[in-house]
């Protein structure tokens, strides 16, 4: 009786502690499980060398939806052109039953009295097209691309694109853009994305819509590589234009390929009809993915990473280009993009050449900032920043950052050179520029303030302002770029 009573009194408690942790642990392992099985989805798209997203049977309506043209035109996506000021990108796709594509552009107006004026009409220029997935049906479509020029500077325009035909005819809905300014003072501001890569339409579409949401007024976007995960998945494309939708064509996009944009060395077929980019690189093979932008007072160049890993002659004319270009630079600002980091931060990572190669051109042209994707991590600094984590910092030279959009994130490695280091977290960055200051605020999807700068330069000086939270600072409606 006495032992009986025993082990009731003195070791029940250590029973019921002991059945308590167990739990917790059960508990932390179903929730690492869980983490690791999304993880591993993730990661099994990129088995077969880049993975897809498969055309399922079961999913065929939805599919088909985001794969096969009609003839309506979807895919609308707007580019920027080396005159932003003067002029205007548009491409689309439409099935091969449309054989010609026309684009129609009037001033825009309060009301719809524009449709009483004079609307120019621009033919398109169209292209029959065909590819397949490895997984996926073969797609036939006819690609559509009208660069508009002659356009009035910080003018809104309404556009529209379809067949021609007034009868019976294809046409999307009116859309609405406005040209740059020609005053190199006048503020304009863009969005950075690095990479969106996997589940595009599930995961990503909240970043672009959010970022538009909350800054609705940005002149246009930038995409630093890997947009998709499979570089001619159709399906994948699908879902990258679904996600953005109608700010694709509202609001001008450029683009840099990334790793996950080629394949053995070959971009994907799908890249220079889909887009319509700047064709002031160096050589043919780099046409469209290394190029040159005069936006207001900053030059934007695009570096196509991936080309210079696979190609030698790619990677000799990059340089000797980029040398030309930043030594006849008369732009006060001047902004690369590229989507391999000069200073990688993932563990396990780095590309040595392509710093080695790059970084003493930026270092003797004093180039402002350089946007970066591939590590699926964040990180932010400067090269003298050396650990000190200083506030007001004189002559910080080169500012890199390294984003990720999209839900695939990796470890990364904490570096001297970085003021602001952070792991699994969607984000978008909002720079505004203006002729004084260029402001950068870094968000999350729910709109929290993450990491933000300013770099200031007045009479040939630079100095930079680190402005990292200290906590997590919730945007509120309307607001603009951290001060």
């Amino acid at each position: 009786m006495t032992g009986s009573n025993s082990k009731e009194i003195g070791f029940e408690p250590s029973v019921n502690l002991f059945r308590k942790q167990m739990m917790k642990v059960k508990r932390s392992l179903a929730f690492l499980s869980i983490a690791l099985l999304f993880n591993f989805a993730l990661l099994g798209q990129e088995t077969e060398g880049h993975g897809h997203s498969h055309y399922r049977e079961h999913d065929s309506l939805a599919a088909h939806k985001l794969i096969f043209p009609s003839p309506t035109p979807d895919r609308i996506i707007a580019n920027l052109t080396v005159d932003p000021a003067h002029s205007f990108a548009v491409n689309w796709r439409t099935d091969q039953q449309v054989d010609a594509g026309v684009a129609e552009l009037a001033i825009a107006t309060d009301g719809p009295e524009f449709l009483l004026r004079d609307v120019r009409k621009i033919n398109a220029v169209s292209q029959k097209f065909e590819n397949q997935n490895r997984k996926e049906p073969l797609v036939k479509a006819t690609y559509h691309s009208v660069v508009i020029k002659d356009l009035q500077p910080n003018t809104t325009y309404i556009y529209r694109v379809g067949n021609g035909q007034e009868d019976n005819g294809y046409w999307s809905e009116w859309f609405q853009f406005t040209t740059a300014h020609t005053d190199m003072e006048e503020p304009f501001s863009f969005i950075y994305f690095g990479d969106a890569q996997n589940n595009v339409k599930s995961l990503w579409s909240r970043v672009i819509r959010s970022s538009f949401r909350q800054f609705p007024e940005v002149d246009f976007m930038l995409h630093a590589g890997d947009l998709i995960n499979d570089r001619d998945a159709n399906l994948e494309w699908g879902e990258w234009f679904h996600a953005g939708s109608f700010i694709h064509a509202t609001v001008p996009s450029i683009m840099t390929p990334g790793n996950h944009e080629y394949r053995d060395g070959i971009l994907t077929s799908l890249w220079r009809p889909q887009f319509t980019l700047p064709d002031n690189g160096p050589i043919d093979e780099l046409k469209e993915t290394c190029y040159a932008i005069d936006y207001q007072d900053m030059k934007l160049i695009s570096i196509d990473a991936e080309g210079f890993n696979e190609s030698l002659a790619a990677r000799e004319a990059q340089v000797k280009w980029l040398d030309s270009v930043l030594q006849s630079n008369t732009k006060k600002w001047t902004t690369i993009t590229m989507h391999y980091p000069i200073y990688s931060t993932a563990k396990g990572r780095d590309n040595k050449e392509l710093r080695e190669a790059l970084k003493p051109l930026m270092d003797k042209y004093g180039v402002d900032l350089v946007l970066q994707g591939h590590d699926h991590t964040y990180a932010r600094g400067y090269v003298k920043n050396e650990g000190k984590g200083l506030t007001v910092v004189k002559d910080a030279g080169t500012i890199y950052a390294v984003s990720v959009s999209g839900p695939k994130m990796y470890e990364s490695k904490d570096q001297e050179w970085m003021v602001r280091r952070g792991e699994y977290t969607q984000l978008f960055q909002i720079i505004t520029v203006s002729e004084n200051s260029i402001k950068y605020g870094a968000y999350t999807p729910i709109g929290t303030l993450y990491d933000a700068f300013e770099l200031v330069k007045k009479n040939g000086k630079k100095k930079l302002i680190n402005k990292v939270p200290k906590s997590s600072v919730r945007l509120k409606k309307n607001l603009v770029a951290p001060e």
